[in-house]
C-alpha cells in the first residue's frame, strides 16, 4: 500500500504541476517530497500526513477529479496511521514496531 498511494501520488503531483500554473510550485515540491519519503517508508506518520493534507488541498484546488486525490489522501492518513511496515526505511533504522494485543481477562 505504501509503494502504490507513494508512487500514485508522485505521478498525480507531477502530471498537475505539468498541467498547472506556477504559482504552487513549491507546494508540489513540497508534495513530491512527502510522497517520495511515503514510497521508501521514511518519516512515514509525517510523510502520510503531509500526503493527506495535499491530497485533500488539491481535492479543492486543483482539477475536474478529485476523488482521486481524495482517494490518494486516505491512502496517506491510513499509512500514517498504520506505519511503514518492516520493508521500510523507518524498520531499518528505528526498528520494527509491532503492537500485540491482548485479550484482557477478568
Amino acid at each position: 500500500m505504501r509503494l502504490v498511494g507513494g508512487a500514485a501520488f508522485v505521478l498525480r503531483v507531477a502530471t498537475t504541476l505539468d498541467s498547472g500554473p506556477p504559482t504552487g510550485v513549491a507546494a508540489g515540491v513540497l508534495a513530491i517530497v512527502a510522497g517520495l519519503f511515503l514510497l521508501a517508508g521514511l518519516w512515514t506518520p509525517i510523510a502520510g500526513s503531509l500526503v493527506a493534507a495535499i491530497g485533500l488541498w488539491f481535492a479543492f484546488t486543483h482539477g475536474p477529479d478529485p476523488l482521486a486525490s481524495i482517494l490518494l489522501a486516505t491512502i496517506g492518513a491510513a499509512l500514517a496511521l498504520v506505519g511503514p511496515g518492516a520493508w521500510s526505511l523507518d524498520a531499518r533504522l528505528f526498528g520494527w514496531k509491532r503492537i500485540d494485543v491482548r485479550l484482557r481477562t477478568k
